[in-house]
C-alpha cells in the first residue's frame, strides 16, 4: 500500500459498535439502515476535525464579549452518495452537514470485477459541470472493495479539476487490496473508514466483510 495514501479508522467505540451490527447477519434491515446511518455521521465528523473551513468571530453574550469560531459559509461542501448503498452513509452525514450540496452517482455493480477491468457503466452521473477550487468534496462509499466504482467517480473529478487534497471518502468498509489501489492511483487521497478487512474473495467481496450492503439496506 503506498504510504501516501491517508487511511483514517477513528478509535471509536460507537463506531465499532454500529460496524459490529453492520456485520451481524441477523441484523434487520431497519437496524441496519440505522447503523450505516451512525457510521456515516460518526465518520464525518471526524473526517471534518481538521477539514472544515471555519474562522473566529466575536459575539456578544448576555454579559461580555467573547470570541469564537463558526464555520465558513465562503467556502462550499459537495456531497456524492454513491448510489444506491451510499445513501445509508449520507442519511446520517447530512445531519453533520446539512447545507451540503449534493451530486448523486451510481454505477454498475462492481462485484467481480478485479483492478484492471473496464470502466463500469454510469446509469446516474449527477456531478456538476464545475467544481471550484475552494470547494470541498466528500464522497459515500459504503464498501472500498476492488475500488473500481470509487476509481471511476475519482478520475471524473479528477477531470473536474479537483485534486486528491479537495476530497475525503467515507466508508463503512475497506478491504486492503481496493487501497492499495487507490494509493498507487491517488497517493493524495485521504479515506475514512469504521474499519479495513485483509482480503477479497473471488468475486470481488470484502473478507469477512457485511456482505451486499445494497440489498441489506433496501431489503432487496
Amino acid at each position: 500500500m503506498s504510504m501516501s495514501l491517508r487511511v483514517v479508522v477513528p478509535p471509536h467505540p460507537l463506531i465499532g459498535h454500529w460496524l459490529t451490527l453492520l456485520r451481524d447477519q441477523d441484523t434487520p434491515t431497519p437496524l441496519f439502515a440505522t447503523a450505516m446511518a451512525e457510521l456515516g455521521r460518526w465518520l464525518t465528523y471526524e473526517a471534518l476535525r481538521d477539514w472544515l473551513p471555519h474562522r473566529r468571530v466575536e459575539v456578544q453574550t448576555p454579559l461580555a464579549s467573547s470570541e469564537g469560531t463558526v464555520i465558513d459559509p465562503a467556502a462550499p461542501l459537495l456531497a456524492i452518495p454513491m448510489l444506491r448503498s451510499g445513501l445509508g452513509l449520507w442519511e446520517g452525514a447530512r445531519t453533520v452537514l446539512p447545507t451540503a450540496l449534493v451530486a448523486h452517482v451510481g454505477y454498475a455493480s462492481d462485484a467481480g470485477l478485479g483492478a484492471g477491468s473496464p470502466a463500469p457503466a454510469a446509469y446516474l452521473d449527477g456531478l456538476p459541470a464545475e467544481i471550484g477550487p475552494t470547494t470541498g468534496v466528500l464522497v459515500f462509499e459504503p464498501l472500498v472493495g476492488a475500488a473500481t466504482n470509487l476509481l471511476t467517480v475519482l478520475e471524473r473529478l479528477e477531470a473536474l479539476g479537483v485534486s486528491g487534497r479537495q476530497v475525503r471518502v467515507i466508508s463503512a468498509l475497506a478491504a486492503a487490496p481496493g487501497l492499495k489501489t487507490l494509493g498507487e492511483r491517488f497517493s493524495d487521497l485521504t479515506l475514512y473508514a469504521a474499519c479495513i478487512d485483509a482480503e477479497l474473495d473471488g468475486q470481488q467481496r470484502i473478507v469477512p466483510g457485511l456482505g451486499d450492503a445494497e440489498a441489506r439496506l433496501f431489503g432487496t
